[in-house]
């Protein structure tokens, strides 16, 4: 442990001018000898960034492979990302390098193996005995274009298909071709004179491994008998084939074309199909064929003992059903059911009891991977009753707009959100168990419970228990049902700031003591929810319009004054008004016929049933002035000890105490300044000036230095919640998808408006306001998008009825901090170092009436700040930390005096910055523009970390990333997934006993019994030496020019902990051949690698180049 002394930090310091460091040097002097030592406890060795778990739906799923014995299921994507899911609770993510999308996946079942078939024609083979999967092997075409492979069951060589029409075979446990290759042109009818395609199927026959079925897109079936090296019998139809599927007896086969029929073939009768049928074709009179359908991509063929065959496909529908849903169809018998589904059907897997090809499948379920979706169809029940899916798979129901992190919360939250949460939940699901249910949990080491709130483009928000890196969605709370819904597209004129979303969450602001929670949304409007577990019938909904102008027009001022600089309690400059209960239309029109004093969003007028959980206990909006659709709200904060909410944008900032429903503050942000605005700057009337000028508010007094890059500042180039970032990072984003709203008709021109100063930062605490406070006082410290913190003093009536019958008087204190950026956090330490929270009630039941004794002690409850420093004496000092995009401060109280200075960035900015506790201490964390994530001591500002983590390529990333206690961190990955991180040392160690397993020793079920005729007479399924056909000996070498092989970086590690388990031949065979592999040819491999990352690198790169483009603001 290190005690730090003031001057000895300064010392060190060596970021500031000569001029500033001398004044300020001066300043410390007298500061060190005021100030007591602060013991720092936190370390750089306290510090470690690595991703801990990725949650959601894969993004852009593109295959799909299960594992029948260990009850595994794997999605690979279009980005070459790997899911891997087990039970609830159990899920794993891996990258592929090269970002190429996955095409196929193969299990090596009860393996624990997976093998990756990429769009760059390249195999890959995954070591799943470890927690952290790694690649072993890859094996990357150079001459010929994958399209399918197939791994047999208990197999060790994989059928590879290529788009040439050639099969070649890769031994599993070397990841090396065998010579042997079948050809198209010896498949195929020597007589036939086109090329048959690519191969879209392989599979064995089930009663006959020596017998290979070959799928050609044109049409043509081949069945290839590998001993003899040539074709039994070719199977040929007019239409194009999607897939092939075996009946288990392996008499059978069935094929879906691309004219919506299947065909059924006897093995033994190549000349037509034995039967054809058209699931969804109108059958014509007269005996005609029917119609022709869509493509029937995919079919499945199940048997079971009791009764009929199961017939799954997806596709296959008639032309004419323009605008239904995908569907999936399953045909058992005589019944043919067809399942909707909200996406398009991607790919399918039926789940069956039996991992052996030639025994009754028995199938139980069908996993469906669709575009945005995971859903599981039960078989056994009536009406196929889908099942309740246990994985956080919806936190893109409707696309993230925000997100915030709170580690450490009250202990009695998650059950309350889950109990309300319960009754949400939809009915009719199946009453079986989750069937993906292998892998085991890891241990639990972290005991604090977590909480992850998304707020959504449809306006609901969702709350997550996020506790020992899983996630469940705890309840859901829809802030839309509060306004009218327009009924058609022309009777939309209110909600025309936005496109479309205009419920769009932007801003969360959460007590989690006290429940208290606070949202603004796109159509600058702001709600505030109780928290009950009473269900309520609110008969009229309690709502404020707020008039917020940025010029003030002197039209609206009686007698030619100026507005003075704070109105009154109840009685502001600007109108405002509780709206009657019957809420008529605010609509007006000034004298030239422009919209005034109109909300952007209609509340409704009729009875609301609240349920149990948040409820509205007021709806504030901003209304149109004089034509000027209101600016988007940019800070947001609520207090439940004080009563208020309080909330700015870029034309000023308005204070609301929702106890009374009374407007306490109403100011341009100039007015905030009052005399003391360093800018000079005049207020003016939009009406008068139409013409665009470059005037007003960008004359900067020249005494006044301003640093260049302010004004290039996110935060200042655009008021929006949504970041604006500058243009020379962003060369492949378009600059129109990057706001939350359309251009707008706007008196202000656009130098104004980047140069209005925005309130960019809102905190309310108990501190010292000006220089000579002798005690702590209420107090809301406001930080804007210039720099600027200005401190409004807050004069609270005493608790009980008092406080909702006399007025909250609110006033400047004169007290005003620059630094260079805008501002984004502030918070406050007490004498000892410690943070000191913003005061908060107690949650308590709202909608049930107190009894006396409860009033009495309501009398007498002061809420105060929870802190060490409560019991301590008055006159001591605080610390004020201040973070802005360039720099931080901390700056001591009352004195006021700047006690540490550290500027984080000069070329980049801060995207993020929030004050943590982390092992007993805090530190401030923040997350650059430049991908570089950091963490400084408090209150001193020593740098302790500094991590080139991921350079920031979207505007989702910046809108999401987030910092909270213990070391956690997230951000929106994709649209539909979220990455946590981890910044501590403690918990990147723990990370490895805290992952789930996938990989569990089962037994493999024991083969089906062939029974005494069929062994007899030689029925059965027959067995096949692979070994002496694919061999070196038998089959000789493949061609070196192929394909090449690329060891992967599992290596031979991962082997040996795999072949140290309870495992089988498999693994530690691979081990052997993998050692005498390596001794022989490490050089050329290294090559190979080298060049193979080389290659992927730029086709990465290349491809992050075409990414961006058409998205909305939220799909980023």
């Amino acid at each position: 442990m290190r005690k730090f002394n003031i001057r000895k930090v300064l010392d060190g310091l060596t970021a500031v001018s000569s001029a500033a460091s001398a004044s300020s040097a001066a300043q410390q002097q007298q500061a060190g000898n005021r100030e007591t030592e602060i013991q720092e406890t936190l370390q750089s060795e306290h510090f470690q960034l690595c991703k801990t778990v990725r949650h959601g739906f894969p993004y852009q799923p593109s295959a799909l492979a299960f594992d029948p014995v260990q009850k595994i299921l794997a999605i690979g994507t279009q980005t070459g990302a790997l899911r891997l899911f087990g039970r609830p609770g159990v899920e794993c993510y891996c990258q592929h390098d090269s970002g190429a999308a996955v095409i196929q996946l193969q299990f090596l079942i009860n393996e624990g193996a997976l093998v990756s078939a990429l769009a760059d024609d390249t195999l890959h083979l995954w070591n799943l005995r470890q927690k952290r999967p790694a690649i072993l092997h890859s094996l990357k075409f150079n001459r010929e274009r994958i399209t399918f492979c197939h791994l047999p069951f208990q197999s060790k060589w994989l059928y590879v298909g290529t788009e040439r029409g050639n099969i070649h075979i890769v031994n599993v446990e070397s990841f090396t071709l065998s010579g042997y290759v079948i050809m198209w042109n010896k498949a195929i009818e020597l007589s036939s004179k086109s090329h048959p395609g690519p191969i879209v199927h392989i599979s064995d026959n089930p009663m006959d491994e020596g017998k290979l079925l070959i799928g050609f897109e044109s049409g043509t079936v081949v069945l290839w008998d590998l001993k003899s090296k040539k074709a039994d019998y070719r199977y040929t139809h007019d239409e194009a084939i999607h897939s092939v599927a075996w009946h288990h007896e392996g008499k059978q086969f069935i094929c879906s074309h691309s004219d919506g029929t299947l065909t059924i073939w006897n093995v033994k009768s190549p000349t037509k199909p034995f039967q054809t049928i058209t699931p969804h074709g109108k059958q014509l009179k007269d005996g005609k064929k029917p119609e022709p359908c869509k493509p029937i991509l995919k079919v499945e063929y199940k048997t079971t003992r009791a009764g009929d065959p199961f017939i799954i496909l997806s596709g296959g529908l008639s032309y004419d059903t323009v605008g239904r849903r995908p569907c999936l169809t399953v045909m058992h018998g005589k019944s043919t059911a067809v399942l909707e589904m909200d996406y398009s059907i991607v790919d399918f897997l039926t789940l069956c009891e039996t991992p052996y090809p030639n025994d009754f499948q028995e199938p139980y379920a069908v996993v469906v991977l669709l575009e945005k979706d995971l859903v599981l169809i039960d078989l056994a029940q009536n009406g196929y009753p889908i099942f309740e899916n246990p994985y956080p798979l919806t936190i893109h129901e409707s696309p993230v707009t925000c997100c915030e992190y709170f580690a450490d919360c009250p202990v009695d939250l998650i059950p309350a959100l889950y109990s309300v949460g319960a009754r949400q939940k939809r009915q009719g699901y199946s009453k079986k168990e989750w069937p993906i249910s292998g892998g085991n949990w890891g241990l639990i080491t972290q005991s604090y419970p977590e909480i992850i709130i998304t707020g959504h483009a449809d306006g609901s928000i969702k709350f997550w228990d996020a506790s020992a890196i899983t996630l469940q969605v705890l309840y859901k709370l829809k802030t839309a049902k509060v306004f009218e819904k327009s009924r058609n597209k022309e009777d939309r004129p209110n909600t025309d700031i936005v496109d479309e979303d205009p419920y769009a969450i932007q801003i969360i602001s959460w007590c989690p003591e006290s429940r208290m929670l606070c949202i603004a949304g796109v159509s600058a409007h702001v709600i505030i929810y109780r928290f009950s577990k009473q269900e309520v019938t609110t008969e009229v909904i309690p709502m404020l319009e707020v008039r917020l102008l940025y010029e003030i027009n002197d039209v609206e001022t009686p007698d030619g004054e100026q507005v003075p600089p704070l109105p009154t309690p109840g009685t502001g400059s600007n109108p405002q008004s509780i709206v009657p209960q019957s809420h008529p239309s605010t609509s007006s029109s000034s004298s030239d016929g422009l919209r005034d004093n109109v909300p952007c969003l209609k509340v409704k007028n009729s009875p609301l049933k609240q349920s149990p959980g948040y409820q509205i206990e007021l709806v504030i909006q901003l209304v149109w002035v004089s034509g000027e659709p209101p600016q988007q709200i940019t800070s947001l904060a609520v207090n439940s000890a004080y009563g208020l909410v309080v909330f700015g944008n870029c034309n000023g900032i308005a204070m609301v105490d929702y106890l009374q429903k009374t407007v306490l503050l109403n100011l341009g942000t100039i007015e905030l300044y009052g005399s003391n605005d360093p800018y000079r700057r005049e207020p003016r009337s939009p009406r008068k000036t139409r013409q665009p000028s470059g005037a007003g508010l960008c004359d900067i007094n020249e005494g006044t230095t301003v640093p260049e890059d302010r004004c290039k500042s996110p935060t200042s180039a655009k008021m929006s919640r949504k970041l604006s970032l500058p243009t020379e990072l962003k060369p492949d984003l378009d600059v129109k998808d990057n706001s939350f709203s359309r251009s707008r008709s706007s008196s202000v021109t656009s130098i104004d408006k980047e140069s209005r100063e925005a309130i960019s930062a809102l905190h309310f605490c108990e501190t010292f306001t000006r220089k000579a406070d002798t005690s702590p006082s209420p107090c809301l410290w406001v930080g804007t998008t210039l720099g600027t913190v200005l401190v409004i003093v807050l004069n609270l009536p005493p608790g009980g009825e008092q406080r909702l019958l006399q007025p909250v008087i609110v006033s400047p204190s004169g007290t005003i901090l620059r630094l260079k950026g805008a501002i984004l956090r502030m918070a406050f330490l007490d004498t000892t170092g410690s943070l000191v929270p913003p005061a908060h009630e107690p949650w308590r039941e709202h909608n049930v009436p107190e009894d006396k004794d409860e009033k009495d002690k309501s009398k007498k409850r002061r809420p105060v700040s929870v802190s060490p420093s409560s019991s301590q004496e008055i006159s001591e000092n605080q610390y004020a930390v201040i973070c802005s995009e360039k720099q931080a401060k901390v700056i001591s109280l009352p004195s006021q005096n700047c006690i540490y200075k550290q500027n984080i960035t000069e070329t980049s900015f801060v995207l993020r910055g929030d004050i943590v506790s982390l092992s007993n201490s805090i530190c401030l964390a923040c997350f650059c523009a430049n991908g570089h994530i950091m963490t400084f001591s408090l209150p001193s500002l020593r740098p302790l970390l500094d991590v080139y983590y991921l350079p920031l390529t979207n505007m989702r990333i910046a809108r999401t990333f987030c910092f909270t206690n213990n070391g956690q961190a997230l951000y929106l990955v994709s649209p539909t997934e979220i990455q946590r991180l981890t910044y501590s040392q403690e918990t990147c160690e723990n990370l490895q006993e805290m992952l789930g397993e996938l990989f569990t020793p089962v037994e493999t079920p024991e083969a089906p019994n062939r029974g005494f005729f069929k062994g007899l007479f030689g029925g059965g399924a027959q067995s096949l030496d692979r070994e002496e056909l694919f061999g070196e000996s038998a089959s000789g070498k493949a061609s070196r020019s192929l394909a090449q092989h690329i060891p992967g970086p599992g290596g031979i590690e991962g082997v040996k902990g795999a072949a140290s388990g309870v495992v089988g031949e498999l693994a530690r065979a691979r081990l052997a051949l993998d050692e005498r592999g390596q001794k022989l040819g490490e050089l050329e491999e290294k090559t190979a690698a080298m060049l193979y990352s080389a290659d992927s690198f730029s086709k990465h790169a290349h491809e992050m180049m075409l990414k961006y483009k058409d998205k909305k603001w939220y799909q980023f």
